[in-house]
């Protein structure tokens, strides 16, 4: 219901801004930007869900393959007491256990190309268990804004782009984003554990929470002894070797167990191209109303009424340029990446607001997006409380991100 009711705003909102932009500025151009926005992003959501049908078909075909070998079994193992207390709908030998800790581990790394796949194999497994197939669960919620509150360890994309850029230190983000993601992550987790009584407190989830704090904590000592320039090409060989191990891990493990490794890869990849269909109606129509709303300049106008609002009671704006990554970011992955690299080659890739830019693109996943594939590709319609859920994350991350960046480079 609340995805429905912000999928509406967006035209609403649209409709409204156009029309004062015809009426008293005279801007005749401005509908004709919105509607050409509407082709531009149905085609643009058709190109999405095109260019994923063939990472769906290989990784599938792969989780196939663990998953006969066993290796999805020993993952479960690893991580189902912990898993058991934040899903407790999930039986405690359901394979979705192994499904999901690859689809974080993905994340954590970087590699968005096998997390979106495996995210959706893990979509659809718990999909088994949902009593009513068009309503999204608390299991499947749960997944979802730990997905879209985007804990990342190793941004490789965003260092890539700064030194694209000309940074001096494509890697002076890696700690702020890695802060920001982890506290957006708890936020998320805390936000949907409420809604769901689920305790917190409990032994075993503080066990598993410390070990992934000290895990950061330990990451951010180790990579902020290390030469500036060594930073990114040690992540970026660190997270591909990681990968690469997993998959040869499954093929290895599949072929001591005597399974036909070839035959379980094309029974796993041919489940790819059907998820692909059903999600490209949910993800056309997420797109196009983002689309518009940001043709019609409503994201503009937000920009400025905030920078106003915040100078009117002495608060520093300097942030403020570096807003529409923030803003944008639930909205659409490619938007916000146009944003961080436009706000770069406008203040430079070394600046204050360049560098927020970054750390915003690293804090937290596309809400939106995720939600429009993740559901889509299983026909949920009712999203319940998950963009709720997922926005207090996008907001956490935000006031994060302003704090953390301040600290760190102002």
């Amino acid at each position: 219901m609340v995805l429905n009711y912000i999928w509406v705003a967006f035209f609403l909102i649209a409709l409204v801004v156009g029309l004062i932009r015809l009426i008293f500025f005279g801007d005749t151009e401005v509908f004709t930007a919105m509607v050409n926005s509407t082709f531009e992003m149905a085609g643009t959501a058709f190109e999405i869900s095109l260019g994923l049908a063939g990472v769906l078909t290989l990784w599938l075909g792969l989780m196939r393959v663990g998953q006969k070998g066993g290796a999805i079994d020993i993952l479960a193992k690893v991580v189902r007491p912990f898993f058991h207390r934040l899903f407790p709908e999930i039986p405690r030998d359901h394979p979705v256990h192994g499904s999901m800790i690859m689809n974080f581990a993905a994340n954590m790394l970087g590699l968005d190309n096998a997390a979106t796949p495996l995210g959706l194999k893990a979509m659809q497994e718990l999909q088994e268990l949902n009593p009513e197939p068009d309503t999204a669960t608390n299991a499947q919620i749960m997944f979802l804004v730990l997905n879209t509150s985007g804990l990342t360890l190793i941004p490789i994309s965003i260092m890539v782009y700064r030194a694209q850029l000309g940074a001096a230190n494509p890697a002076d983000i890696f700690i702020p984003i890695l802060l920001t993601t982890f506290f957006s992550t708890l936020a998320g987790l805390i936000a949907v554990a409420v809604v769901q009584r689920i305790n917190l407190l409990d032994r075993v989830i503080l066990a598993y929470l410390g070990g992934l704090t000290g895990a950061v904590v330990a990451i951010i000592v180790y990579f902020s002894r290390l030469p500036q320039e060594q930073i990114a090409t040690i992540s970026t060989v660190a997270a591909n070797v990681i990968l690469f191990g997993v998959i040869a891990a499954f093929i290895s493990l599949a072929m001591v167990r005597k399974v036909n490794v070839y035959e379980a890869f094309i029974d796993g990849a041919k489940e790819g191209f059907p998820v692909v269909i059903k999600i490209i109606p949910y993800l056309v129509a997420i797109l196009v109303a983002i689309g518009v709303f940001r043709a019609s300049g409503a994201m503009d106008y937000l920009i400025l009424g905030a920078e106003r609002t915040l100078a009117a009671v002495g608060i520093n704006t300097d942030f403020i340029e570096a807003m529409p990554t923030a803003l944008m970011k639930p909205l659409s992955g490619s938007g916000a990446r146009g944003m961080m690299v436009d706000a770069m080659q406008t203040h430079g890739a070394d600046s204050f607001v360049g560098r927020l830019a970054s750390t915003f693109q690293g804090s937290t996943d596309t809400t939106f997006y995720i939600i429009a594939v993740y559901f889509g590709s299983v026909g949920v319609k009712r999203t319940r409380y998950a963009v709720t859920c997922g926005l207090i994350a996008d907001f956490v991350a935000i006031v994060a991100g302003i704090l953390i960046a301040y600290l760190f480079f102002h």
